[in-house]
């Protein structure tokens, strides 16, 4: 088994040097964090290889040569494989639509949101040219994982090429709330959902994030989920919480190291006489870097007593240097540093300690074992690993560790001081409650946080992500050896071809036609009322169409055609050329107090509406707001089933519908009293919906049963839609005029 990691950029950084090219070691956590778990599958029982593809770092045009050395070095020395991309691309494509749309939209920042038609339609090109460069080398065994925002689309596109791959996406940035997601044009919010439910497995940091994503799927796409479980037309889509973690014995060997302890002891030297507090972020509006200071500011005004005892080292590294809000940003930071130490400071004592660079990763582990103090306070973080780094540095267990509850880490994180970062006072609190611990209460909160980070960490997230991909789609799987290959439609018409009475039991909604929202625009079509005379013209053929419409509107789409018809899911039955009778009387007495409480419910319910028959009664709400109408439902479900528990009815629930009839008849009971009275030698029954189930459940084993939809079904088959229904009784029908 190999692995496809794919990600906007590689885990290198290739630059020209004078004509040569040169590889450098890229640095983030998705970087250092997937080479741990690649270095582990290395030593693991199940050697796996791992290529992984991306952008280089570099736009090489013109120059085919070049991008073969590139391409060849990069697959050989690093197992990567270049995407190459020009540089108006990623301009739009990076720098516009990734980091100027999507960037601020999800991180709940919709003012600095642009929507522009040019920057999608990039965005939508790239990720196909990602596309076209995993299809050169993706082999039928392999797993594709693809990483973050900046390729949301690509699962769908691998999904139409490469079906038979499993696919999982990772989002490593906060997915949003329904009320952001949908300021996104229909068009665009669309497309990035049906892209992402392309993957068989779709992972996310916190279960709000899984939630909100789930919720936005049911609100636009229409589509509700079984724990997390989204059944589609071809497949069906998993979404699910894996909270990112960190290598945590790396940072916990390497803090120990001669090296750090050798800067640190240096370090701690030189400030010997200050607490101090680590600040360290990248230079980005997300991270609340102007409140930091802002509450920082508010605690050395309220605490003179820790004034020339305490420094902030604030440490921004350089980001998007381009991008206007970064700029503007820069320069507030700028006068701020320099207002609260012209405020505070004195001879001797700067209270901010402020340094815009990057640091190696010994600098970096150095600060945290030397910090009293870390404080991180995103206004919005996908998870903000810096937080489980400082932890898992702190060799001696003590170290304070503030966070904003806006991070995702703050779900694992508990034993923190959670704070809200728009809450100056809340956050100043914080600093001076850190300030104040024992000792004693520090080494308790962090070996709590330290044990959970060694026992959860990086390589056994993506273990898990990797494994549970792999297990949906072994599910996926057994569920495919259910669909109707075309071997077994083969064999189903040469069975029907055999035969000489034949008896074909067809539901209608969703079966024959797409569900509609409103019932009366389900109209049958030319090519179906023509598939049923054709199929009803041969006198082998017993052809009855069972459904759950009342039988005014059966005889006025079908009365024309020499069909049979069941009403009401088996109320009425109409024999062809006969007339409408009742297989054995029943009582609808019971509607005058049902009514009632349907009737409250729709008027709760915008778009949902009662459809009245002579022994049942549906509440109808595909008209309605989704994810309203799906929680009025259960509801109205709930209440049903105790009301009516004294009372000779059924309540099911189908496709968008809620219905209520006369027990004692059902499709199951009217299908039978045509394999009784016919004693046919084929029969073919299919339909889409729970309803159908109860013809599945009492069929003979031979005969062919056929759901629609990705459902668990009482039918030996399934397909994946109407389509494929009408599809096949042309064929059925081409067959018996072909004899």
């Amino acid at each position: 088994m190999r692995i496809l990691i794919v990600s906007n950029r590689l885990p290198i950084t290739v630059a020209e040097k004078e004509g040569e090219l040169v590889f450098r070691e890229s640095v983030g956590g998705l970087v250092s964090g997937l080479s741990a778990y690649l270095d582990s599958l290395k030593s693991s029982p199940i050697r796996s290889e791992c290529i992984w593809v991306g952008w280089p770092g570099i736009t090489v045009e013109g120059s085919e040569g070049m991008r073969e050395e590139l391409r060849s070095r990069a697959l050989s020395e690093f197992q990567a494989y270049p995407v190459f991309l020009p540089k108006s691309s990623m301009e739009k494509f990076y720098h516009g639509f990734c980091n100027k749309t999507i960037w601020p939209l999800f991180h709940y920042f919709p003012t600095y949101a642009t929507y522009d038609e040019d920057y999608w339609a990039c965005y939508r090109h790239v990720n196909e040219v990602f596309c076209e460069a995993i299809m050169e080398i993706i082999r039928p065994d392999d797993v594709v994982w693809v990483h973050d925002y900046h390729l949301m689309l690509l699962p769908g596109l691998l999904r139409e090429r490469a079906p038979d791959n499993p696919v999982g996406f990772f989002l490593h940035i906060p997915f949003p709330s329904f009320e952001i997601f949908r300021l996104l044009p229909r068009k665009w919010r669309v497309e990035i959902l049906e892209g992402i439910l392309g993957a068989d497995l779709v992972g996310f940091h916190t279960h709000e994030y899984t939630q909100y994503f789930l919720r936005c799927v049911l609100r636009i796409l229409g589509y509700e989920h079984n724990m997390g479980n989204i059944a589609l037309n071809d497949h069906i889509a998993r979404a699910d919480t894996f909270p990112m973690s960190i290598h945590f014995d790396k940072f916990n060997t390497i803090a120990k190291s001669p090296e750090v302890q050798k800067k640190r002891d240096k370090l701690k030297k030189t400030l010997s006489d200050y607490r101090i507090i680590l600040s360290i972020d990248r230079l980005d509006y997300t991270k609340g870097l102007i409140n930091r200071l802002l509450s920082y500011e508010l605690f050395l005004e309220r605490n003179s007593q820790w004034h020339r005892k305490v420094i902030l080292l604030l440490v921004v590294v350089p980001s998007r240097v381009g991008v206007e809000h970064y700029q503007q940003m820069k320069r507030d930071i700028d006068e701020l540093v320099g207002r609260i130490n012209g405020r505070f400071g004195g001879i001797g004592w700067a209270p901010i300690s402020y340094q815009y660079r990057f640091l190696p990763f010994s600098s970096l582990i150095t600060l945290y074992s030397v910090s009293d103090i870390a404080l991180i306070t995103p206004l919005r973080d996908g998870m903000n690993l810096i937080a489980k780094e400082y932890i898992a540095s702190r060799t001696d267990g003590t170290g304070v560790l503030i966070l904003s509850e806006m991070a995702g880490a703050s779900k694992e994180l508990g034993e923190a001081l959670i704070i809200n970062p728009n809450n100056k006072e809340e956050v100043a609190e914080a600093l001076h409650a850190a300030l104040e611990m024992p000792g004693e209460e520090q080494v308790r909160r962090n070996r709590v946080m330290q044990d959970r980070l060694s026992r959860y960490d990086v390589v056994r997230w993506a273990d898990n992500f990797v494994r549970d991909l792999l297990s949906v789609r072994e599910e996926q799987k057994k569920f495919n050896a259910r669909l109707l290959s075309p071997h077994m439609r083969e064999q189903l018409v040469r069975d029907l071809n055999r035969a000489r009475r034949r008896l074909i039991l067809l539901d209608y909604d969703g079966t024959l036609v797409p569900f509609a929202p409103d019932p009366e625009m389900a109209k049958p079509d030319e090519r179906v009322i023509e598939l049923l005379s054709r199929l009803s013209g041969d006198s082998r053929n017993e052809t009855v169409l069972i459904s759950g419409r009342d039988k005014e509107t059966l005889s006025d789409w079908f009365g024309m055609l020499n069909i049979s018809l069941v009403a009401e899911h088996g109320m009425w039955i109409k024999e062809k050329n006969g007339d409408w009778k009742m297989i054995k009387p029943l009582l609808n007495g019971w509607k005058s107090s049902i009514f009632p409480i349907l009737r409250a419910y729709a008027d709760r319910v915008p778009g949902a509406f009662i459809e009245e028959k002579d022994f049942s009664i549906t509440w109808h709400y595909r008209k309605a707001d989704a994810e309203q109408g799906s929680l009025r439902a259960k509801e109205l479900l709930d209440a049903l089933v105790s009301l009516t528990a004294n009372i000779d009815v059924q309540v099911l629930q189908g496709s968008k519908v809620i219905e209520i009839r006369s027990a004692g008849m059902n499709k199951g009971t009217a299908g039978m009293h045509w394999v009784s009275n016919k004693n046919p030698d084929f029969i073919l029954v299919i339909g889409d919906d729970p309803t159908d189930e109860d013809m599945f459940r009492v069929l003979p084993e031979n005969a062919y049963s056929i759901r629609v939809g990705m459902s668990q079904s009482y039918a030996r088959f399934n397909v994946h839609s109407h389509a494929e229904v009408l599809e096949l009784l042309e064929q059925l029908a081409k067959s018996n005029e072909d004899l």
